[in-house]
């Protein structure tokens, strides 16, 4: 049952614990509450008469019945005067939270403080014991009237009907999960059991559900409680939780739902709407990434700032964080109109930006963009990716990652960028194909390109999750097709990030940086791709082999078994922040940098293929090494 109405519009602001605003409005709450206003007055005056029968065994005396009886209209009185002034009519109680609880109480408080020392007869009406027990009394009658929908709400509404849910977690996001499941029907779901790795929760009760041990327990909890469905209540889980959870499920043959990261909620917490399946990004790209989000607002806040590449995988998303960060001025560049206008709908209206599109190629339309806009910040993202067609085709290789790159530098620099971040790859380690080649390049480029006191860094990711072309989209389809899923070779490894916690790493390198060092991100184990795509085939539901097959293809030209983020003679220095190594480069000496450079352009615009390639090959390990002992360290801040 539910005695207040809400007044709408007209009074939804009224209760703040202030009082009211106004005689009107409290005639109209008066009003509106007239049922519940009568239920209280009768709530008031049996808890008093009731409790003053039991103080004399039902034998109340004439003297205190009569005074009783005389003060109880006052006493009543001050009861609903303080439940009105405490804003407990006019509400849907239906609805009500612990700020609503709370003011019954600081109602009752109220009533019983005005109460106690009253003595209007110069007698006091009732005994002082009663009239204390008596405001508690009709203080927990009329909570339980207002809340009864809430506190009996759990046996009414469970709806057993649907699917059997083992949930993962026993805190706070936990806790909510299973009480929307609980109060909504329509989410088909319903809690039997709860597993949490807190030894403290083990053995209790949360909300009704047993809590019986650990994650380590699950596959055992699924089957006693017959669960058909697990699901990760915390959006922030990290990989080893979902993978423990994962491969429990996958031995009870039940399926696994979960939260998006807490990045990707709509809302500040969880709902059983935001459930879905779990993924494959999630096992790899859910590592918990903390930085300090000040330092990088300090960095960026009111700060002009360009992106190159800005519609790509990466760039876009470098784009979406540092318009957090609210800078002056966002100037996105890519020569991709399609991908620039796609990513300008996705700003914040709030942002302040400038689309230009152009080739990072053009070095006159280039400097023209840096010397209008003049850019504090620079994020270089701009490049050619994707090893097979590198390979093929190295002359495209050369014209946007080394000499777009040099443009890009020799812009930033004519106008004095004070902070540049060059996207730069873990193929540039060794490098043993022609993206790794042109990205090592560019990471000489950097160092050798800034000016005195600029700080310019690279940061080197390696695979990231769900950009283009990548290994997981292609999976993803040829699954999707029913296979084969084409794996060059069984002993092949490679790191993994998603895109949102390596440029969220990326971005915290910036603030790190002192100029010309390299930035490696600490992301984990290389995952095995063979595994990765088994892993895949089995969260779409289909058998490995049998209805989905697997065909080893080869590695293709320029491919490694593994990748390495870091070169065996860089030397290695902590940062602030666990995920980020800060690398000292095996520095190029400078007239090799430009002749290769100079080289590499010239054949690049007489399209010799074969020329570009022997002039890489030439830029192995043991030339850099050489040339590093003859040259000295670049220091940070590099040269001018």
């Amino acid at each position: 049952m539910e005695w207040g109405r809400s007044l709408g519009g007209r009074g939804a602001s009224w209760v703040s614990g202030r009082g009211p605003r106004s005689p009107l409005l409290v005639a109209s709450r008066l009003r509106i509450g007239v049922p519940l206003t009568l239920l209280d007055a009768m709530l008031v005056a049996g808890s008093y008469t009731s409790l003053l029968a039991v103080r004399f065994d039902g034998q109340i005396p004439s003297a205190y019945s009569h005074r009783m009886f005389q003060c109880l209209p006052l006493v009543v009185g001050v009861h609903i005067t303080s439940n009105l002034v405490w804003g407990l009519y006019g509400q849907i109680w239906r609805h009500a939270s612990i700020a609503e609880a709370r003011r019954v109480v600081l109602a009752g408080i109220t009533a019983g403080v005005i109460i106690y020392p009253f003595d209007p007869l110069e007698s006091f009406p009732v005994p002082r014991s009663v009239a204390l027990f008596a405001a508690v009394v009709a203080t927990m009658f009329m909570g339980l009237v207002r809340f009864q929908a809430r506190l009996f709400s759990w046996r009414r509404k469970v709806d057993r009907t649907g699917t059997p849910v083992a949930v993962v977690g026993a805190g706070v996001p936990g806790a909510s999960i299973i009480r929307e499941m609980a109060r909504s029907p329509m989410s088909r779901r319903y809690p039997v059991v709860v597993v949490d790795d807190d030894v403290r929760t083990h053995g209790r009760s949360l909300l009704g559900v047993p809590v019986v041990g650990s994650v380590a327990n699950l596959e055992r909890a699924i089957e006693r409680f017959r669960a058909r469905e697990v699901l990760v209540a915390d959006p922030g889980a990290d990989q080893i939780l979902l993978r423990t959870a994962m491969e429990a499920a996958e031995r009870a043959k039940v399926p696994v739902k979960v939260f998006p990261p807490v990045h990707e909620l709509l809302t500040a917490a969880p709902s059983v709407r935001d459930v879905r399946e779990l993924q494959i990004d999630d096992l790899l790209g859910r590592q918990q990434v903390v930085t300090d989000r000040e330092s990088i607002r300090a960095t960026i806040a009111s700060r002009r700032v360009l992106i190159t590449g800005a519609g790509g995988s990466i760039g876009s998303e470098i784009a979406a964080q540092v318009a957090t960060y609210e800078p002056s001025l966002l100037v996105l560049l890519d020569h991709d109109e399609t991908h620039l206008h796609e990513l300008s709908a996705r700003m914040p209206p709030t942002v302040n930006q400038q689309l230009v599109l152009t080739d990072i190629r053009d070095r006159v339309r280039l400097q023209s963009v840096f010397e209008r806009v003049r850019p504090e910040v620079v994020f270089h993202a701009a490049a050619h990716k994707h090893v097979p067609l590198l390979e093929a085709d190295p002359v495209e290789a050369i014209k946007t990652n080394v000499w777009g790159t040099e443009n890009v530098l020799q812009s930033a620099a004519s106008v004095f960028v004070e902070r540049l971040v060059f996207i730069s790859s873990d193929k540039a380690v060794r490098p043993s194909n022609v993206l790794g080649r042109s990205k090592h390049i560019g990471e000489q480029l950097v160092v050798s390109r800034a000016p005195a006191g600029a700080r310019w860094c690279s940061v080197r990711f390696g695979n990231v999750i769900g950009s283009r072309g990548s290994v997981i989209p292609t999976f993803a389809a040829q699954i999707a097709g029913g296979g084969p899923v084409t794996v060059t070779d069984p002993h092949m490894t490679r790191y993994f990030m998603s895109v949102y916690e390596a440029v969220t790493l990326a971005l915290q390198a910036a603030v790190f940086s002192s100029g010309g060092e390299i930035f490696m991100l600490n992301v984990g184990e290389q995952v095995n791709v063979l595994e990765l795509a088994e892993r895949m085939i089995r969260l779409s539901g289909r058998v490995v082999g049998d209805e989905v097959p697997i065909e080893f293809v080869g590695a293709r030209p320029g491919e490694k078994l593994s990748e390495q983020l870091q070169d065996i003679d860089e030397e290695a220095h902590p940062t602030n922040h666990s995920a980020i190594t800060r690398l000292v480069p095996i520095a190029l000496g400078g007239d090799r940098m430009d002749r290769t450079v100079e080289q590499l352009g010239l054949l690049a615009a007489r399209g010799r293929d074969d020329e570009i390639r022997r002039l890489l090959d030439e830029l192995t390990i043991t030339d850099v090494e050489t040339d590093a002992a003859r040259a000295p360290m670049v220091p940070f801040g590099g040269t001018s």
